[in-house]
């Protein structure tokens, strides 16, 4: 101290700065060995994915630690809650069969569908895709689903036809639930449907709670979407349905 002109007590702090265990060194090693895994993941997938394996985090020091070691996210998407494909009546509006009765003791009974859009960035880049699963309400099972990169009637009807497949097992009249989509009220949707006699059912305009099924589903894909989507979003995707 004489040496160095130091206050007593900076001596004494910096002493104990250097010789001051790590408490956070083993979240940290593991943060840093998810990141080779995940490589995109932000601080709340990183947050789940240390309670997968044992560590249970507040999300807020997660962020701080990931801001210590330099864990930078490059690139993200996130579902976007603004996609509205609704153009009004410009074909059948049917009733609301279902009435958000969504469980069911048959297999393959009670079939729901929805259109969604996804923005994700790449290289700075925005761009989108859209996701049109078919959820069997017997065990929330996606029975069916098409990825395209532009919103079309097509990928619709791949994705139904492949439902109606999966399905034709069922012994009972079956019920097929959406909300009032244009690709929904299209009349070769509803002769497909009528000419497989299964009941068409949609939501009530403007109200997600008729649908809440797939509401929760893109919900669950938001949670568990973390791996780096660069040039692999389809791929993810698909993994994850």
């Amino acid at each position: 101290m004489k040496v160095t002109g130091f206050p007593k007590a900076t001596y004494y702090y910096w002493v104990n700065c250097f010789e001051r265990v790590n408490k956070d060194e083993l979240i940290e090693k593991e943060m840093l060995k998810i990141r080779q895994e995940h490589a995109n993941a932000g601080y709340r997938p990183m947050s789940e994915l240390l309670k997968q394996r044992g560590y249970h985090v507040n999300h807020k020091k997660v962020q701080r630690l990931m801001k210590k070691l330099g864990l930078r996210v490059t690139s993200y998407w996130h579902k976007s809650r603004n996609y509205n494909s609704y153009k009004g009546k410009v074909g059948t509006v049917a009733k609301n069969k279902l009435h958000r009765r969504f469980r069911t003791s048959i297999p393959h009974q009670k079939i729901t569908t929805d259109t969604t859009e996804f923005k994700y960035y790449e290289d700075g880049i925005q761009k989108k895709c859209y996701l049109n699963p078919y959820i069997d309400l017997f065990n929330s099972e996606v029975i069916s689903y098409h990825i395209s990169k532009q919103p079309s009637y097509q990928s619709i009807d791949i994705a139904l036809n492949l439902a109606l497949a999966v399905t034709s097992d069922c012994p009972y009249r079956r019920t097929f639930h959406s909300d009032q989509k244009w690709g929904y009220q299209m009349r070769d949707y509803v002769s497909k449907l009528k000419s497989h006699r299964i009941f068409q059912s949609m939501s009530r305009k403007g109200n997600c709670h008729d649908n809440s099924v797939m509401e929760n589903f893109f919900g669950y894909l938001n949670k568990k979407f973390t791996t780096d989507i660069s040039s692999r979003l389809s791929k993810n995707l698909n993994r994850l349905l």
